[in-house]
């Protein structure tokens, strides 16, 4: 029995690498996609559905958790998985990425960010060592390290300064999660590689977080605004900097190219909202290009959303009922569209891992670019 965490590279092929994490909570086959259950839930999903689509693991968030409906009182309910109905492994971010992008007033020291909620005003204190028990409060099978994640057109000077705060952030975060004994027993801790743009940043982060000893490295501080091709570039060195035999974990990535782009630069782990946010708004993902179901075009089509895909929505229900969904603001059709953006995701994460084990990725993405990106019809 997998006492708390392992991983594996099962075939590489390039710099494209698929693989198994394996946890008390069941395996994970990478390159994953996370759906985000920001609140303890994935919208407009039940967590049967999710597993059922083929998602190993989802994402919790641990600034929303802490506000409400509060981590003592998560773990007075007997933690996040059970409160949520789901069993499988969960991993919680930090909370400061949400610190800095949704709280007005905040203030910044060595200690932490002070900050007022961004629901009552409430004022609250969050530090590596109140992140690493809320996160072991929640019953998390991944935890994130602490950090700050500056925006990318910032003075150079100002990101290295956040970098190394950041790192300095990991050191307590690592201590902190020691210190909790019995959930450090069957969890991992995964550091955070800072430096926006900078490469030079990029390597000493990457080594002060070597230095540390993590679980797994999470590239940070992308998509925040900098674009596809920056995000790229940095790319192209930094999950290289990383130790091969963890793994890496690009966060809040991102549109279906993006994914096939970073895999092929050796990233295993991905979560971002766009799938079910899209999901809500009526743009579903196709392996044609993503379509926009409110365009007046699909208010007589008999197709399916997309007849490449497996998921239910696409087996039962055509484009002009979506269609019809969308434009009444029923919220069946931020359902059936969610199922189908979660369900697309994780078969394009399957066709990845088929694809490297087969020595066959330069192909597919080849194949996927030349279909995906193809001028959009909808």
């Amino acid at each position: 029995m997998v006492q708390r965490f392992e991983f594996a590279v099962e075939a590489t092929d390039g710099r494209a690498r698929t693989g198994r994490i394996r946890m008390m909570r069941g395996d994970i086959a990478t390159p994953a996609f996370m759906p985000v259950g920001t609140v303890a839930t994935v919208k407009a999903m039940k967590p049967e559905a999710v597993r059922a689509i083929g998602a190993d693991i989802i994402l919790g968030n641990t600034y929303h958790l802490m506000l409400r409906p509060g981590a003592e009182r998560m773990a007075k309910l007997g933690g996040l998985h059970k409160f949520m109905n789901w069993q499988r492994p969960i991993l919680t971010d930090s909370g400061g990425y949400q610190v800095m992008s949704l709280s007005d007033l905040r203030k910044l020291s060595e200690e932490g960010v002070e900050f007022r909620s961004h629901l009552d005003g409430s004022k609250h204190m969050l530090t590596p060592e109140r992140s690493m028990e809320i996160q072991r409060l929640l019953g998390s099978d991944i935890v994130m390290a602490f950090d700050e994640c500056p925006r990318a057109d910032r003075p150079r000077e100002e990101i290295a300064e956040s970098m190394e705060l950041s790192m300095r952030w990991a050191r307590r975060s690592r201590d902190g999660f020691d210190s909790g004994e019995e959930h450090a027993s069957r969890s991992a801790l995964f550091g955070i590689q800072q430096g926006a743009l900078d490469q030079e940043l990029r390597q000493i982060s990457a080594e002060k977080l070597i230095d540390i000893g993590f679980d797994g490295y999470a590239v940070g501080g992308l998509a925040v605004g900098e674009g596809q091709e920056a995000m790229f570039g940095v790319l192209d060195y930094a999950p290289e900097m990383l130790p091969k035999d963890r793994p890496r974990y690009l966060m809040g990535v991102g549109k279906p190219d993006d994914l096939v782009g970073a895999v092929e630069r050796g990233i295993d782990m991905f979560d971002c909202v766009l799938p079910t946010r899209s999901g809500r708004n009526g743009q579903a993902f196709t392996w044609n290009g993503p379509i926009n179901l409110r365009n007046a075009r699909f208010a007589e089509d008999t197709d399916p959303l997309d007849d490449r895909c497996e998921c239910d929505t696409c087996a039962h229900y055509s484009r002009a009922y979506l269609h019809h969904l969308q434009k009444s603001g029923e919220i069946l059709g931020a359902m059936l569209v969610t199922e189908h953006n979660l369900a697309f995701y994780q078969q394009l994460m399957r066709k990845m891992r088929g694809a490297i084990s087969a020595g066959q990725f330069a192909q597919f993405a080849l194949d996927f670019r030349q279909d995906y990106l193809r001028p959009s019809r909808g």
